[in-house]
This record gives C-alpha cells, structure tokens and sequence, in this order.
C-alpha cells in the first residue's frame, strides 16, 4: 500500500477492528441504517460525525487524452446517477496555464459542497440545505423550481429539470432520497450529491472509482484520512505538503473540494496537447425519445 499512512494505520483512524473487511476500493465499510438520522450513524460509528471531504488531484488528470475517451469521471457519474443529458455533474473544463493559452490542465468540478453554501442562504422552502456530515443536498420533492440557487452558486453546479428526462427502467423503481436523486423530477434542480450513501456503505463516489489516473481521492477530514481506492493518505498532510488550494476561496464558501496543483506531468501528459473528447450520455441510448429531449 502506498501512501503516509499504511492501512492498518487507516483502518486504526477509523477506529475499525482489525477483522474488519476493506473493500476493493480501498474504502473502509461503515454500516448504517439508512432511515438513521446523521447523528444516530454518527452515534453507531464511534460517536464520530463523518466530514467528507474531496481532494483532486491535477498532477494525475489528463482530461483522459491518453486513453482517448471522455473523461471518465464524469461519464462514470453520469451512469451511476442516470444523470440527464446535458448534466455534468463533474464537469472537467480545460483551463490555461499560461497567458497564451499554449498550455493548459484540466480542472474537474464537481459541487464544492461549500460549508458557507450561497444556494442554502437563498432557498426560498429550505429545498436545498446542508447535512451535519457538511454535504450540500436537494430535495426535488420540496423544490419549487425557483432557480434561486443557481443564480446563488458562484461556480455554476447546479441544473435544472426543464423537461421529463428519458431514464432507463431501473431508475422508475428506485427509492427516491436526496442523496442520490433518483429518479429525476420536472421542475427541480438536480447537482453533485457527493454520494454520502456510497461513502457509508464503504464504497467511493463514481467519479473516484471511475478516474483511471486515480487523481481523485475521497476522505474524512473529522479522521484526517482519504484514499483513491489505490493508496492511503493523511489529509492535512497530503494537502500541506503539495500545496492544495481551494476554488474561489475569497468568497469565503468554505468548500470541502480540495485540488492539488498541476497539469498531468506525474502520468506523463504534454501540456500544450490541449482538447478532450466531449461528454456523452451512453445510456440514454436504450431509451426511446432520449436522442430528441433537450434541456
């Protein structure tokens, strides 16, 4: 195991028996009960109240030119959430490095799941609201479809439902919660959930499990760890030591989206290759009407 901290000692932080099972991402189980409020699953694991946390890092992110797909984050997002086309839940923009433009990296985006969040400040019905653990949700059952909170959102996260998105089947026969927001409802905003649910299920979100340079990782700052599914890390450490920063961070947001600074070079990527393979929606496909609904 790579990393600063080897996994018994992550196992140790999380304060999980040394029997305990680690699933093949690398992310250490925590069962719940889903109908349990935050601070009852707080209660059954070791009194501690999870605080997710996301850290990206941009030495690993290519915009997946090597592979020659579209990023994969956001395509792995998009089929797990049945995400509607043209949702990017996690956009990945490719922005310049220097004042010509020659060079470039690749920045994904998912929610910053702010913990000054301007989009809770403004909702009119409390639609949108933050959870103890720090995760900025939704509840489509109670928007109204005002919009506030997209005009709020200072990095542009947030969608809308114009229409009745095309979903396959399966969607139909979910159980709708505000943290997965499926299936998709006319009239509401829909964003990055930040798959709080995976997380307490001892998986990682599908952006992380999806990245094939494992530049994202997925973490608890309330035990200071995170792993991409490959290697462990101490957080405050992994974010001192490489210089992390925060996206409009003198907006005083507060968000829990961490980037590390760079442009591919540690998987060997050109930066003056610029371009990426746009986004497409696979699954929608199956779906009959999927090819001509628009947002």
């Amino acid at each position: 195991m790579r990393g600063s901290i080897s996994r018994r000692g992550f196992l140790a932080r999380l304060g999980v028996g040394a029997g305990a099972a680690v699933v093949a991402t690398g992310f250490v189980p925590i069962h719940f009960d889903a109908a349990a409020s935050p601070q009852a699953t707080a209660a059954a694991t070791n009194k501690r109240l999870r605080r997710w946390s996301m850290v990206i890092d941009l030495r690993r992110c290519d915009g997946c030119q090597a592979n020659g797909t579209p990023p994969q984050c956001t395509e792995a997002c998009i089929q797990g959430h049945f995400v509607p086309e043209p949702m990017e839940w996690i956009q990945v923009y490719e922005a310049p490095l220097d004042a010509g433009g020659k060079a470039t990296q690749f920045i994904p985006a998912p929610c910053q799941q702010c913990q000054n969040p301007p989009c809770v400040n403004v909702c009119p019905v409390a639609a949108t609201y933050s959870t103890p653990e720090g995760v900025v949700l939704i509840d489509q059952q109670r928007c109204i479809g005002c919009r506030l909170c997209m005009e709020a959102c200072p990095y542009d996260r947030r969608f809308f439902n114009w229409g009745n998105p095309p979903q396959p089947p399966e969607a139909m026969f979910m159980d709708y919660s505000p943290e997965h927001q499926t299936p998709a409802i006319r009239g509401t905003v829909m964003k990055c959930d930040f798959c709080p649910d995976m997380a307490r299920a001892g998986r990682l979100p599908y952006c992380c499990q999806g990245c094939p340079n494992n530049a994202i990782y997925y973490g608890d700052l309330e035990e200071d760890v995170a792993t991409n599914g490959v290697e462990v890390v101490k957080l405050s450490k992994f974010l001192a030591d490489h210089t992390g920063y925060r996206l409009k961070e003198e907006l005083g947001t507060e968000p829990r989206v961490h980037y590390i600074p760079g442009h591919g070079e540690l998987i060997g990527r050109d930066p003056t290759k610029t371009g990426r393979k746009p986004t497409t929606w696979p699954w929608v496909k199956l779906i009959q009407g999927a090819l001509t609904w628009t947002r």
